[in-house]
């Protein structure tokens, strides 16, 4: 049986794939089959973190995504306050929104004034895979490897 804490899983690779698609594809094929699934697990590896640079950060963005984001936390503030009075609602998420968005507009100015300019870009990062193996515990792996080699052969 997998065990259900995190880690590195035991058992036998039974199918690499150069797509997490194709290899989820493979394990929904063999829950199809009424494989017991719960004994896979899908393993990304050669591992790389990709960083996709988005613009240049400015002092403007800065200032704005504090402004944005407080807004809509004190609007979530607001509206959970609002649920415990019956009147003076609108106020109370006005004032809300107000409040969170000139402190994280102050948050957001701060935080840009203290990278003091060695990170004047924006970006998203995302980690890839360049290849994902399926484990088995030992005591499945022959039968798994057989219902594989038939999917293969459908898909090849």
């Amino acid at each position: 049986m997998v065990s259900p804490v995190p880690g590195l899983p035991t058992g036998m690779v039974v199918g690499t794939y150069d797509a997490y698609e194709q290899a989820q594809r493979a394990v929904d094929y063999l829950a199809d089959r009424k494989f017991p699934v719960e004994h896979l697990a899908i393993v990304g590896t050669e591992l790389r973190q990709v960083e996709r640079v988005t613009g240049r950060m400015t002092w403007g963005k800065a200032l704005a995504g504090g402004l944005a984001t407080g807004a809509w936390l004190g609007l979530f503030v607001g509206l959970l306050l609002s649920l415990f009075t019956d009147e003076g609602w609108l106020t109370i998420i006005v004032m809300s929104m107000a409040w969170g968005a000139l402190f994280m507009t102050i948050f957001g100015a701060v935080g840009y004034a203290l990278t003091g300019g060695r990170r004047d870009f924006t970006s998203k990062s995302v980690i890839v895979a360049g290849r994902y193996e399926i484990y088995c515990q030992h005591q499945h792996a022959e039968d798994a490897r057989n219902h594989l080699a038939r999917l293969s052969l459908q898909t090849g």
